[in-house]
């Protein structure tokens, strides 16, 4: 199953189209959430790396949207990687590692 996970800082702000990118992409469900992305526990991003299984894919739509710092990001992509699932960047292509290169890189 491929999860979609739309994040943006403030109330002000909708995830509106982020909803409508990921959907496009194929995400069946997509996890929204209001917070900022220096707060590493977010309620619906933990959610979401909860429910993964071997064989899914979650997928944002840049890389600022899921981790504000590298270290941040790769522990994450641990996270995911520990439930032998995939992640995808839409908008950063080298950020896919449901490919070889995508791990690799």
């Amino acid at each position: 199953m491929i999860y979609g996970y739309a994040r943006v800082s403030t109330d002000g702000q909708s995830v509106d189209a982020q909803v409508r990118q990921l959907r496009a992409a194929g995400a069946r469900q997509v996890f929204r959430e209001t917070a900022s992305g220096a707060k590493t526990d977010r309620s619906q991003l933990r959610r979401v790396l909860g429910q993964l299984a071997a064989g899914d894919v979650l997928m944002v739509t840049r890389l600022d949207r899921l981790a504000r710092s590298t270290r941040d990001l790769l522990n994450t992509l641990a996270s995911i990687a520990d439930h032998k699932a995939g992640f995808r960047s839409l908008g950063d292509a080298w950020a896919d590692t449901t490919t070889a290169h995508g791990r690799l890189m």
